[in-house]
């Protein structure tokens, strides 16, 4: 399936119910009008005085519509005391969204349409079943971290063994995790291949994930590419639109494999341009990369290496490779 028929079905997912939850509220509205027929008589008298309302605005009569408001306010107190008495919960229609009701779509500040939150995390939640992570995350979460992959000899310029650096690296994700929501934090995964920086975000993406937060995970070189396909390419584009609006305004965006992309002059740009955003909407971002500090220096402009070294959190992963070990211990790191 296509990255647009996917828009469309979750599209008709939500008008499906939409429908339902109105159509469950017309039977319930109903019920309770034959056995409370007063109740229908306040939401016809609340109806009319709505219409009039609506008149008198054209009008710019402003004496009737001060009247009409206050009588509006007192029939909806009239009913809020008669559903109150009635031991009734509000009678509003259950969505399942109740931000954008079920539509996808919420106003922002500008007045314009945007995204909803829910619609946001569905189609990066579907976008994920597509490239297949949902099953990687699946296997590679914090329940399946293995401890037994990394000796527990100590490093003489660590200072400590790799077994205790990856005890510090789970403990500091868990906190970033359970402290999502109460401080603004974004991490830096350093060291060479094969040590565990990919698993580690995986585990961040899956427990925010299932807490209800917008995740979005791009290996480096696949966001270079939606960048400059976007610009330069955008009648062949094979990601979505909504992935690089996603990138900033998800809760998390995870930088994967960062020095692996084809760095130009406008995917640099747009690089920092991207951190530094996210800097000022304080949305967290974690970035993971082969290159050492000095390194990430020589290759990314002065601006870009100023936020990571000035904002982000930087973490070094060390030890031998343990692409052998998961295979002979059948585990997954």
């Amino acid at each position: 399936m296509s990255y647009k028929a996917v828009f469309g079905q979750i599209m008709r997912e939500y008008e499906a119910s939409r429908h339902q939850a109105e159509m469950l509220f017309d039977e319930r509205k109903k019920k309770l009008y034959a056995s409370q027929p007063k109740l229908q008589e306040i939401d016809l008298t609340i109806a009319k005085l709505g219409a009039k309302l609506a008149q008198y605005a054209l009008a710019s009569d402003q004496a009737n519509l001060e009247e009409t408001r206050n009588q509006i306010s007192a029939a909806k107190q009239e009913k809020s005391a008669l559903i109150a008495s009635l031991g009734l919960q509000n009678l509003a229609i259950n969505y399942r969204c109740k931000r954008c009701k079920d539509t996808g779509f919420v106003q922002n500040q500008s007045g314009a349409a945007t995204h909803c939150r829910c619609l946001k995390q569905r189609l990066i939640s579907e976008y994920y079943s597509l490239s297949n992570l949902d099953k990687i995350l699946n296997e590679e979460n914090f329940d399946t971290y293995d401890f037994r992959l990394f000796i527990n000899e100590t490093d003489t310029i660590e200072e400590k063994s790799p077994l205790q650096n990856m005890q510090d690296v789970y403990q500091l994700a868990s906190r970033f995790v359970e402290n999502f929501d109460n401080s603004f934090d974004n991490l830096l995964f350093y060291g060479s291949a094969g040590l565990g920086k990919t698993f580690v975000c995986h585990c961040i993406a899956k427990d925010l994930l299932d807490r209800g937060k917008t995740v979005l995970y791009l290996p480096a070189p696949r966001l270079c590419k939606l960048i400059e396909d976007y610009r330069f390419n955008r009648e062949s584009l094979t990601e979505p639109e909504e992935m690089l609006d996603a990138v900033d305004n998800v809760d998390l965006l995870i930088i994967d494999d960062l020095g692996a992309e084809f760095s130009t002059v406008i995917t640099s740009a747009a690089l920092f341009d991207i951190i530094n955003q996210r800097l000022i909407s304080r949305k967290h971002t974690v970035v993971s990369t082969n290159l050492a500090p000095d390194e990430i220096a020589r290759i990314y402009s002065e601006r870009t290496v100023s936020r990571f070294l000035g904002s982000y959190q930087l973490i070094k992963f060390f030890g031998e490779d343990i692409r052998c070990k998961k295979k002979y211990l059948g585990t997954r790191i």
